[in-house]
């Protein structure tokens, strides 16, 4: 996805569209709380669907940075009865529609960042995720969520040098909402006095 989005329907209609594709959505904000626009920048608060990983007895904005996964689990027997094991029980998981800023701070970040460094970290390639290392590390395994869009927007370069810049819009054929894979993070940044 390019350095600009598009998003221009009410959060009951993606609640209803995500739920059409089966998709579980315990919760969503209202029409009001998220932004529709056909030009979404970094910087900006999108939409995206996730899994509340963390018990309420954590409270809201409560992450922990440890790589022991999902609390959400349940007690199952082995097929030999031998020893319990830990899975996931997708019915005690919880899914919500939330607003997040597009560009990643990462939880380590002690002072916010200025606008160009949000811009360095808006999009994440693939062969960077294979690595266990660098910035993605930490989230790769529990925080993950989907982008929802309508499309996206590419530049062709046109013109002597290349110099003009003509945005074309990149949607499904068949009109539907897009999902694309996401990284999020939660940081709470030093006061400074």
């Amino acid at each position: 996805m390019c350095g600009r989005y598009a998003l221009g329907v009410r959060m009951a209609f993606m609640r209803r569209r995500l739920q059409e594709q089966g998709l579980q959505v315990d919760e969503a904000p209202s029409d009001d709380e998220v932004r529709e626009t056909y030009n979404f920048a970094p910087g900006n608060f999108g939409a995206v669907y996730r899994a509340d990983i963390y018990p309420s007895e954590h409270g809201e904005g409560q992450y922990e940075n440890d790589d022991s996964g999902p609390h959400n689990t349940s007690r199952t027997q082995n097929r030999d009865g031998g020893k319990d094991e830990q899975t996931q029980s997708s019915s005690q998981l919880h899914y919500k529609i939330q607003s997040m800023k597009w560009g990643l701070v990462p939880s380590w970040t002690k002072r916010k960042p200025d606008y160009g460094s949000l811009m360095r970290t808006i999009n994440c390639r693939d062969d960077s995720l294979v690595e266990d290392r660098g910035m993605w590390t930490s989230m790769k395994r529990k925080k993950r969520c989907v982008i929802v869009c309508q499309g996206f927007y590419e530049w062709l370069k046109k013109g002597p040098g290349g110099k003009e810049k003509v945005p074309h819009f990149v949607k499904r054929k068949d009109g539907e909402l897009m999902l694309f894979a996401g990284l999020w993070d939660c940081v709470s940044y030093e006061v400074r006095r």
